[in-house]
């Protein structure tokens, strides 16, 4: 998969250094993918869940963050849209972030 921005991983690691390892984990992993659908992801994160046609949450670092992307399966393509601790998650639309 295409993962598009890196740049936001980055910027919330640096807020937040425990998130640091598994959200460069699910980077390295989801970069490798070659995911074609739901299902697919599932395979390697079966907690993540499907919200919306295109997007998915993924809980990281223990439950602790959430991760919000979109997803293009068709042209290999996963767009992070948010990511934040589990409290902030909370009070946000997943499905307009």
């Amino acid at each position: 998969m295409h993962v598009i921005s890196l740049k936001k991983l980055r910027d919330f690691w640096k807020l937040h250094p425990p998130a640091e390892q598994p959200l460069k984990s699910w980077y390295k992993l989801a970069s490798r993918a070659t995911w074609t659908s739901p299902h697919d992801v599932k395979q390697d994160y079966r907690s993540a869940d499907q919200i919306g046609d295109r997007r998915m949450v993924f809980n990281m670092g223990g439950n602790n963050y959430r991760l919000v992307v979109r997803f293009t399966f068709k042209y290999g393509r996963a767009m992070i849209k948010w990511v934040g601790t589990h409290a902030e998650y909370d009070k946000i639309d997943a499905e307009k972030v």
